[in-house]
């Protein structure tokens, strides 16, 4: 066994330890905060595939019930499939290490992180980015690191470093910072509306905040770390090369700019079965590599894209550095949905639809670290094969789709209206319909116009940017010039240094993710393209306002109306009735829906679009936590039919109070037999005749119910009914 080795960041309660666990992975260590222990392993192969052309970085973050001291659920009890938190917290540990392997490095690498324990109060994510940094620091996989992570948080107007899990319910921020030494690498995560300066000073006190971390792990280095091992890096031949650049290179500025993307496209395959046919005459079959065109190709685009925008300030497409593309806005794009939007930016185009229900509907959540047990507000985002021109399989979301709902969803979550003032549950789905470039932030504009559609009542309009970055080194490797760009394309993504995606109202930042392909962006650039993306996203909310100016006053003819009474909070029990026979009795007669509020206030939740049904359940549940609502003379009543005599049927037109329709008062013509016109459970309408004051006994009558339903027949629930809940 391996001796142990343990270094602890005290001002922050984290604890690094190596030398136990896992002794043939290249690395392995544990992270310990509170009693949260995330264990994570960095494995490299040994060898290269066979025509490898690609990096294969694979990072995956596992949850273990027994953590917490939990089975599994569902018949077979064992973890299955990875959940949302776990695919994204893969992610979030992806993208901070993945830019700091060296070029050419093609060997696969396997990262991977199991949660052995958690004590409800710490949140494990940021743990596996620290666990992976460690190790592959001490690892021989080469690797440009130590980095580290951290959670912010803002309580009380005061910015708070690695918050429980109970402090962040009171936070107006939660940033997650990953960077290194000198500068930052990765951000992600929501604010309520955060204006940009105070922003920046939330990053500017991360970045100071996770030292400590940098230091611990550079000290597990100087105790437990591993010689750093060569290996082969992939490049071009330097044969093949030269003929590529010289039959492509002059052309590739010409074959891109001021065209299309299909153009584009097309243009470089075309250079690149030139080069092909070239590579061929010089150097004959079997003298090349696929890979060869691929990496030399790959350089050549990166050049012709990031050259003019440094020397001209001129783009691919003809904008300079701050210009957006075109962009279009329309609701109500779909007949019968609740709330429809489409929103357009050049090429990128998501079709963006709200759904509201009751708020039974929210999404339960299984996570094992604790927090929210539920979510009523949810974004879904797919990504067809058609939205890039091409075909594939149709199957679950990946972790990228996942990723970029993720983002959307709690970049407009501080604008959605609590339960409490819209007591529904939101669902968004965003059908990205062409991609070329930001389809995230297209779901944010998107979802937020179809939310306005729909008559949600939000607190502001949210817009969403991505801003790229285009640099050069000097002889050192240090950034000389740079350029931000605003609204980038999906070749400036992939070719560029950046992509800082922002999203928020006039008044500040909701949401924000940023992923770099550079070892690190000093907090200059990060203020330039913080201010750039305001301006933008300023630019594109006036567009979306003249689309839809404020949230539709009412709700669609087809949304659920909702009606909010307050019974005894101790008559609870009573509503719901043993097994919840009572409330489940009231649902299937009536139609409606009813939810009950699970602060245990009282407040009862009715659903339905039929006004009938509404005023039977409301009249149902009066009737049992009201104070025992008694059959009156002269009303209408929907009841349901108990039983059938000779002489006639009874009739519960309340919970528990029922009376008789005699035979003679069923129908306006002569009934030989009851239930030659009602049997029992059915449901009718009858009206109250009489009510003996010596007994008590209620005289009903389907055929005066009738006559006077032909005459007043019941409102329809109107076209805009009030979207607000309405108190009875």
């Amino acid at each position: 066994m391996n001796q142990k080795h343990t270094i602890t960041v005290p001002e922050l309660g984290i604890q690094f330890a190596t030398g136990t666990l896992a002794k043939f992975a290249n690395g392995a260590v544990t992270v310990t905060v509170g009693e949260t222990t995330v264990f994570v392993s960095a494995t490299v192969a040994s060898t290269l595939r066979p025509g490898q052309d690609f990096f294969p970085l694979t990072v995956d973050y596992r949850e273990k019930y027994a953590a917490a001291g939990r089975f599994p659920g569902g018949f077979f009890k064992r973890e299955g499939r990875p959940s949302e938190k776990e695919i994204l917290t893969s992610r979030l540990c992806d993208r901070p290490c993945r830019p700091l392997f060296p070029s050419g490095f093609l060997n696969e690498v396997q990262i991977l992180g199991i949660l052995l324990s958690a004590d409800q109060a710490h949140e494990s994510d940021i743990s596996m980015v620290n666990g992976a940094s460690a190790a592959l620091a001490i690892s021989d996989i080469p690797w440009d690191g130590p980095i580290a992570a951290l959670r912010i948080g803002q309580i009380d107007g005061q910015f708070v470093a690695n918050p429980t899990i109970e402090q962040m319910f009171s936070s107006s921020l939660d940033l997650i910072y990953v960077g290194n030494e000198k500068d930052m690498l990765m951000i992600e995560g929501s604010a309520d509306q955060l204006p940009e300066a105070r922003f920046i000073e939330a990053l500017e006190f991360a970045h100071q905040a996770i030292q400590p971390i940098i230091k611990a792990i550079k000290e597990l280095v100087a105790v437990a770390g591993k010689p750093k091992a060569t290996f082969p890096l992939v490049a071009a031949k330097p044969e093949a090369r030269a003929i590529i650049e010289r039959v492509a290179g002059p052309k590739m500025t010409d074959a891109i700019f001021g065209k299309e993307k299909q153009v584009r496209q097309a243009n470089v395959e075309a250079l690149k079965e030139e080069a092909r046919a070239a590579l061929l005459a010089e150097l004959g079959e079997g003298k090349f590599e696929d890979h060869d065109l691929a990496i030399v190709f790959e350089d050549l685009q990166y050049k012709a894209y990031r050259h003019s925008v440094l020397e001209k300030g001129v783009r691919a497409d003809g904008r300079d550095a701050t210009s957006l593309r075109p962009i279009s806005c329309e609701v109500g794009v779909l007949p019968r949905v609740h709330g429809s939007g489409l929103f357009q930016r050049g090429d990128t185009q998501g079709l963006v639809l709200t759904t509201l229900g009751p708020t039974k509907e929210a999404q339960e959540l299984d996570a094992l670290t604790g927090g929210a047990k539920s979510k009523s507000f949810i974004l879904h985002y797919n990504f067809p094969p058609f939205s890039v021109g091409e075909t594939g399989r149709t199957t679950g979301p990946g972790r990228r789709e996942i990723g970029h709902g993720a983002l959307a969803e709690r970049s407009l979550l501080p604008v959605v209206p609590p339960e409490d003032v819209f007591p529904y549950s939101i669902r968004i789905t965003s059908e990205i319909m062409a991609s070329n470039g930001s389809t995230s932030m297209a779901s944010i504009c998107g979802g937020c116009l179809s939310l306005m559609d729909a008559g949600v009542p939000i607190v502001a309009p949210v817009a969403g940017i991505s801003c790229g970055l285009i640099t050069e080194n000097d002889a050192a490797g240090a950034i000389s010039r740079w350029v931000t760009i605003t609204d980038i394309l999906g070749e400036e993504d992939h070719f560029g240094d950046m992509d800082f995606k922002l999203a928020g109202t006039t008044e500040g930042i909701t949401g924000f993710q940023l992923d770099l392909k550079i070892n690190g962006l000093p907090i200059e650039i990060a203020k330039k393209a913080i201010f750039q993306a305001r301006d933008a996203r300023i630019d594109i909310l006036r567009k979306m306002l003249a689309a839809i100016p404020e949230p539709r006053k009412q709700l669609s003819q087809y949304a659920p109306r909702i009606q909010t009474i307050q019974i005894d909070p101790e008559k609870i029990g009573l509503l719901i009735g043993p097994g919840g026979k009572t409330i489940r009795r009231i649902t299937e007669t009536t139609g409606a829906q009813i939810d009950i509020a699970e602060d245990d206030s009282g407040k009862v939740y009715i659903y339905s679009n039929n006004a009938d049904a509404m005023a039977r359940a409301v009249q149902e549940i009066d009737a049992i936590c009201g104070g025992g609502a008694q059959i009156e003379m002269g009303k209408l009543y929907q009841g349901r039919v108990t039983g059938t005599k000779e002489f006639g049927a009874f009739v519960e037109c309340l919970p528990g109070k029922e009376g008789l329709v005699h035979i003679s008062e069923l129908a306006d013509f002569r009934v030989r037999r009851t239930e030659d016109v009602v049997k029992v459970g059915d449901m009718i309408w009858v009206k109250c005749i009489g009510i003996d004051d010596r007994t008590g006994k209620v005289r009903l009558s389907r055929r005066a119910a009738m006559k006077e339903r032909e005459a007043t027949p019941p409102a329809a629930p109107a076209e805009g009914a009030p979207a607000q809940p309405v108190q009875p």
